[in-house]
């Protein structure tokens, strides 16, 4: 895992004061043990002209493991390998941000006390991170980077450079330039950025990352255009903490704009907040249209393919009419994320018989899927290329043959009422495609046609007028030759 900053300099201001700035001599390599490895910094070049300072975290991965209390154990067989091969080593995370943090903790505060007057000076910067997970690919990288003034090169890293055909990974070369910024500035904006754009933390995210989140993004959060969004996946995504972070957020807004001290306005807007409805997540209104669907057929033995981190699974074990429960991703890391979020290692006897989770990629036929009464595809089939979609068909309704079949997919002409969204842009990074309404139900009545199912669709969500619901959802039966649309 590896990080370089740079600046460049002249005789009278010499490019070396970034040794200073640092706290770290660029004559000397050092070392600084972490609870999950061991942090180098070291000097590639140090001279007046350009200096760069680089950063090496060597990941323990049987130390972070245990660290982590034991996490893997149970559920996917090849959850436990999990923890020991994955791309910790190599690619910029969240444990590169506490690294930045602890390191250069001083650099961070903006504090030099041989040179006071070198922190609050600009100077060029150049930060480069060789490999980068970015979900929601280089455009989300510009759309937090640039508004801080940073000008930004984005190169997706492909999947295998000897066959272009394969795409691109989730992972990016990062090039940040600024002339504007301070460095202590700089390093605030990747502690909090690094982990936003991998959307995950190796730790366990608890109240005090609030504050944590506020001091680092001072002077530049409040305003930023993606400030929700920044502070979502900063926070992992736990509500509470992240309308605590946002409710904080408009308070200093508000008292920059008022020229107000926070305590005048802090009653109102905390009574405000308390009067908001948190609205239904889509991804929650999803999951009651698929188990509505599932009771409507009195499906008993269910399969989720593509189950990623479990949350279908988890509400699938809370109603004991589904007797078998079968988790399926190709994703060994998403199945580690399952396991633990379904506790299968704490988990009761009985419980526990009713619940499997496996790796296996729906691009094939596999026999431990045979006779279930039900296959739960939700937000899968965009994820797959095109071409791949034939082979994912006949895995599912021509080998498995479920009795039903439940697919969900977004409803790309939806997507114009998402004001987050840029026009032309899919929802997710990793998606192929998103589909009409009109495109979803010719490939799914051509899909029932050719393998002996009825088709009827679902709307999920709002059902706008105009361009209908922002989730569209297929509902298979075996057998059945008619086909009817539900309004």
């Amino acid at each position: 895992m590896f990080l370089t900053i740079s600046t460049t300099g002249s005789a009278e201001r010499p490019a070396t004061d970034l040794g200073f700035l640092l706290h770290k001599h660029p004559g000397k390599a050092q070392a600084f043990s972490t609870s999950y490895g061991t942090a180098h910094v070291l000097y590639p070049e140090a001279g007046a002209e350009r200096c760069t300072a680089a950063l090496l975290l060597e990941v323990d991965a049987v130390a972070l493991v245990r660290r982590g209390k034991g996490r893997g154990r149970g559920g996917a067989p090849d959850a436990a390998l999990a923890q020991y091969v994955n791309d910790r080593p190599y690619a910029a995370s969240s444990l590169l941000a506490v690294a930045l943090s602890g390191v250069f903790s001083s650099a961070m505060r903006g504090v030099c006390n041989a040179r006071p007057e070198l922190p609050d000076r600009p100077r060029p910067l150049r930060v480069e991170v060789p490999a980068l997970p970015a979900r929601g690919g280089p455009e989300l990288v510009r759309r937090l980077f640039e508004p801080l003034g940073w000008t930004v090169t984005a190169e997706p890293v492909p999947l295998d450079a000897e066959f272009p055909q394969w795409g691109h990974s989730r992972y990016i070369r990062l090039v940040l330039d600024a002339n504007t910024l301070t460095l202590a500035q700089a390093l605030r904006h990747l502690y909090v950025l690094l982990p936003v754009l991998d959307d995950a933390k190796h730790y366990w995210v608890s109240s005090d990352e609030v504050d944590k989140l506020l001091r680092a993004g001072e002077g530049w959060l409040p305003g930023h255009p993606e400030q929700k969004l920044i502070t979502s996946r900063y926070l992992s995504r736990r509500w509470s903490l992240t309308r605590q972070a946002w409710e904080r957020l408009e308070l200093v807004r508000l008292a920059e704009a008022d020229d107000s001290e926070v305590e005048d306005i802090d009653n109102a807007v905390a009574a405000e907040a308390e009067q908001e409805e948190k609205p239904t997540p889509l991804a929650a209104l999803r999951r009651d249209a698929i188990l509505t669907a599932l009771r409507a057929r009195g499906a008993a033995r269910v399969l989720d393919l593509g189950c990623g981190q479990g949350q279908l699974v988890q509400e699938l074990l809370r109603d004991p009419s589904f007797t078998e429960i079968v988790g399926v991703d190709v994703s060994v890391r998403a199945l580690t994320i399952a396991s633990r979020r379904l506790k299968l290692d704490r988990m009761g006897e009985r419980q526990a018989a009713r619940v499997q989770l496996f790796q296996g990629s729906l691009a094939y036929t596999d026999k431990r899927l045979d006779g279930y009464d039900a296959a739960v595809l939700s937000e899968v089939i965009e994820h797959l290329d095109p071409p791949r979609l034939p082979a994912l068909e006949y895995a599912v309704f021509g080998a498995a043959r479920p009795r039903t079949v439940l697919v969900t997919t977004p409803n790309v002409e939806y997507n114009v009422r998402w004001e987050s969204l840029p026009a032309g842009h899919v929802r997710h990074g990793d998606h192929r495609f998103e589909w009409t309404r009109e495109e979803f139900r010719a490939w799914a009545r051509k899909v029932a046609e050719r393998y002996g199912y009825g088709v009827e669709f679902v709307p999920v969500g709002p059902d706008d007028p105009e361009v209908g619901p922002p989730t569209q959802m297929a509902v298979f039966q075996a057998g059945t030759a008619k086909e009817a649309e539900a309004a």
